[in-house]
């Protein structure tokens, strides 16, 4: 696409909000995804006025390919600047481009990229950062449309975790649905997260409407187990899985980790329980993906525990919910019905795409998209980027959002 990341960040005048009046009401956005898992990207519109969900539109996927992959996990772990990360970025890029370009009547834009690192504790180094591939300026001026981006940044930078951020949408999702009682989001992607909601609440950033944190690994170790041992990107059906005997003690270690002593809001980076994997390499492959299947439901149980009131439902988006053998683990331990959040009339391919489209209209508008019961962030933070297309001058958001 021309340029790369490292020639395009920051580039242009720096703007006070004053000089981008974004006006009121709905308005159609447009958001996209690129997953833990690397399957692909995402693209899905959604009309809001960063309130209120109004109507669902357009949404399509496009695949990374074999080769896009292998640079994309090449650089998993590496921070700007390090090798395989500019190449990353390309693709990054490139895929979304061709993706967004599809879209008419685009009248913002949200960009998450890809994340290759996560550290928001400074555990590795000793500095708090998150890294996203993938320049949002200069797809801006590709597309010609609004960009935000940067979406972590600012929420690590006052102390956050920077993760997750799709809880403020699906507050409003629940609103949308009409629930009336605490229920819960699952996404089982990569990795998997929790949204606990109590949709009673007026808004949420009200006290006591929203708790969010990363569960554990989920999707990622037994993809990666699939591309490795059978050349294949994930177990379909969880059919493989479903031919395996978990290996308790494995499981039972595995529950050990000091992550799961930490109280919520919390975070990990895709690879971060990297001795789970490495605990299942002498198993035969059907034992091992029924262990990485039986890790990501345990996980997803013991972050239950932390539920502040029971739920009357547990909906689940993100590529598990088609896994059976996961599905099937989850409701057998959880005391609530568990269901794919298609059976609220929703898209569990599409949400988080739809995440990052509503989200970008609260960058625009000053609202906060995280806060102390999502991130751990000590107040409601609006991070993000808006870069405006053609002139390469971007606004960064105030990170401190009323």
């Amino acid at each position: 696409m021309g340029k790369t990341l490292a020639q395009s960040a920051g580039s242009g005048e720096r703007r006070s909000r004053k000089d981008d009046a974004w006006h009121q009401g709905p308005v159609w956005a447009l958001g996209t995804m690129s997953g833990t898992s690397l399957d692909g990207v995402d693209a899905a519109m959604v009309l809001t006025d960063g309130h209120e969900v109004l109507e669902f539109g357009p949404s399509a996927f496009r695949p990374y390919s074999a080769a896009e992959r292998r640079v994309l996990q090449a650089a998993l772990g590496r921070w700007p600047g390090e090798p395989g990360v500019t190449e990353a970025a390309e693709i990054v890029e490139t895929a979304h481009a061709e993706l967004m370009a599809r879209f008419d009547g685009v009248q913002i834009a949200g960009f998450h990229g890809q994340t290759l690192a996560h550290d928001p504790d400074g555990r590795l180094q000793g500095a708090r950062r998150t890294h996203q591939a993938g320049n949002g300026a200069l797809l801006a001026d590709t597309l010609g449309v609004p960009v935000v981006w940067d979406f972590r940044t600012a929420d690590v930078a006052l102390g956050g975790q920077g993760a997750p951020l799709a809880p403020f949408y699906h507050f409003a999702l629940a609103k949308k649905i009409g629930a009336g009682q605490p229920l819960a989001f699952l996404n089982l992607g990569g990795v998997g997260n929790l949204t606990w909601i109590d949709p009673g609440l007026p808004q949420p950033e009200s006290d006591g409407a929203l708790l969010a944190f990363d569960t554990g690994p989920a999707n990622a170790p037994l993809n990666d187990l699939m591309q490795a041992r059978l050349g294949k990107t994930h177990d379909a059906g969880g059919e493989v899985a479903a031919r395996g005997r978990v290996k308790k003690p494995l499981i039972q270690r595995f529950l050990r980790h000091p992550y799961f002593l930490r109280m919520p809001p919390k975070s990990l980076d895709r690879d971060a329980f990297d001795d789970l994997v490495q605990s299942v390499r002498r198993l035969d492959t059907p034992a091992a993906a029924a262990t990485l299947t039986a890790a990501a439901v345990e996980a997803v149980v013991a972050g239950a525990a932390h539920f502040p009131r029971p739920v009357s439902r547990l909906l689940v988006t993100g590529g598990g919910r088609h896994n059976p053998v996961m599905m099937k683990g989850l409701a057998k331990w959880l005391g609530a019905p568990v269901e794919p959040v298609e059976a609220a009339g929703l898209d569990g391919d599409m949400l988080e795409a739809q995440a990052f489209a509503f989200l970008a209209v609260r960058v625009a508008r000053g609202l906060a998209t995280s806060g102390p019961s999502t991130t751990g962030v000590a107040a409601h933070v609006g991070g993000g980027t808006l870069s405006r297309p053609d002139t390469a001058a971007d606004l960064t958001a105030d990170p401190a959002a009323d």
